[in-house]
């Protein structure tokens, strides 16, 4: 995911009333829109103390109501995956992000107006069909500075904002992604904290950097948490790519300690911090 992730402030602006934790009742009620003003007083900030327990107040723009989707979800009993990937390798310069929604995505036109509203340039870069449907790729770059978004927290919420998005338009996907437990309308059917399982590697890729393969149950702020068990131990990633796939959280990190790979002991540190912290079934195939 990114290029630098050192920095790990708050993000001055206005959120809403929405606190997505994984251990909030989930709302059986239509689907809440939600806002973001420009009020200067309140911030976005994770406490490193509170980790995997906090409640996240997350920013998520609320969509225009006069730019629709241009195309109407058609009920059938084959709900895609949704599929969201934040890139950090394919460009030095810009953040790009892809969306995948089987046939259903439309022009995506309210997404990239609530992500212009946190502060970014949002071009849509391609769209392309195959085989699992079309596939909607943003180039994203923060608007005060033209260069590519680095803070996690910030990553964090262009995620948690496409999401939001999704399940605004297409309320169906809820039970398909772990999302609908924090603020959809209807939990998945698999017991997140049960039945999905962590994978956990780190391979050598040269001398002077690993990488770190993590696969785990999502849920809103993992992507900062993950950021803050690296900072923890002193290691740093250079880039790599978070994937949200349904329920799952797929993320692939070149890291390093001090510009050098990780030696094995480090390794078996990072695998175990990220494991307790996470505290997710272990499958037996997890290694270091």
């Amino acid at each position: 995911m990114a290029v630098s992730m050192g920095s790990y402030g708050c993000i001055a602006g206005v959120y809403d009333d929405l606190v997505a934790s994984p251990k909030q009742a989930i709302s059986k009620s239509p689907i809440s829109t939600f806002s973001f003003g420009s009020d200067p007083a309140r911030h976005f900030c994770v406490s490193p103390k509170s980790r995997l327990s906090y409640s996240l107040r997350t920013m998520i723009p609320k969509a225009s109501a006069t730019a629709l989707e241009d195309e109407i979800y058609q009920e059938t009993d084959d709900v895609p995956i949704p599929k969201v990937i934040i890139d950090q390798d394919s460009d030095l310069n810009a953040t790009f992000v892809q969306i995948t929604f089987g046939n259903r995505l439309g022009a995506l036109l309210d997404t990239m107006n609530a992500l212009q509203n946190l502060g970014l340039n949002v071009v849509k870069a391609n769209v392309h069909l195959d085989s699992s449907g079309k596939h909607t790729k943003f180039s994203i770059t923060k608007a005060s500075t033209g260069r590519k978004v680095e803070d996690p927290e910030l990553l964090e919420a262009i995620r948690l904002t496409i999401i939001s998005n999704l399940l605004k338009y297409h309320p169906e996907s809820s039970a398909q992604l772990a999302m609908g437990e924090a603020f959809g309308i209807e939990a998945p059917k698999n017991k997140i904290d049960v039945d999905i399982a962590t994978r956990i590697h780190v391979y050598d890729d040269g001398p002077n950097r690993s990488l770190l393969s993590v696969e785990t149950a999502d849920r809103p702020g993992l992507l900062v948490d993950l950021v803050k068990i690296f900072t923890d131990i002193n290691v740093a990633v250079e880039s790599g790519e978070f994937d949200t796939e349904g329920l799952l959280a797929k993320g692939k990190f070149h890291v390093n300690y001090r510009g050098k790979s990780l030696i094995e002991p480090l390794q078996q540190v990072l695998a175990n911090s990220l494991r307790y912290f996470l505290r997710r079934p272990t499958t037996e195939d997890s290694s270091f």
